[in-house]
């Protein structure tokens, strides 16, 4: 006596549906961080102006600092859709995209924390025409620190995109219905009552109907 086969699960399909999750949900959490600090003071800038002219100070937010950050922010923002949309040698595209933007993130924010960017004079002073100020910059660490992270976070994505994402599914593809089944039972048929005598009241109303119409019930 033969016993059926178990059916046999796909675990390489499950760990591919994980992986997919990781990678969408750390390309949205790097591009949202990377907005953010974009928004945020990167740098307290001093500008000592001749006299009798007094100084002034200036705050640097991300996107004047670091004008990419914004840019990476948006790219990664959509290539947590894209990566679900996509598949084979575009899902790999996506990924080094990702994994790209990501090192920009991290390289720019890297340098505002170390003091390393370039917010010369010619950036500061362009608002008040004073090429021969002296401009002074504090760096606020916080907010690139932010921007370091998100890169780190972005380039770990782009990699597994890269390296896993051939294997993953595909949008839509588990809700594909590939036809009707073919086991559904009929409706049963209702029964039939016999046919009842004709009165007169039947012809009656039968007569009336006819002159309804325009037929002439004597024929």
């Amino acid at each position: 006596m033969s016993h059926p086969a178990p059916s046999t699960p796909a675990p390489a399909t499950g760990r591919g549906r994980r992986e997919l999750t990781v990678a969408v949900l750390l390309c949205a959490l790097s591009g949202g961080l990377a907005l953010s600090a974009s928004g945020e003071p990167w740098a307290d800038v001093t500008i000592m102006r001749e006299p009798p002219l007094p100084p002034t100070a200036e705050v640097l937010t991300g996107s004047q600092a670091a004008p990419l950050v914004a840019a990476c922010g948006l790219l990664l923002l959509a290539a947590a859709l894209a990566v679900i949309a996509v598949r084979g040698a575009g899902r790999v595209v996506v990924g080094l995209l990702v994994a790209v933007s990501g090192g920009v993130l991290g390289w720019s924010g890297l340098r505002a924390v170390t003091g390393s960017l370039d917010l010369g004079s010619s950036v500061a002073t362009s608002g008040i025409g004073l090429g021969q100020a002296q401009v002074t910059v504090d760096p606020v660490a916080t907010w690139p620190a932010v921007a370091v992270v998100a890169g780190l976070l972005g380039v770990l994505a782009g990699a597994l995109v890269v390296l896993r994402g051939r294997e993953w599914p595909g949008m839509g593809r588990r809700y594909e219905r590939t036809g009707r089944p073919a086991d559904a039972a009929p409706a049963p048929a209702r029964p039939t009552r016999p046919a009842r005598p004709e009165t007169d009241e039947d012809r009656h109303q039968a007569a009336w109907k006819a002159l309804d119409r325009g037929d002439d019930p004597t024929v």
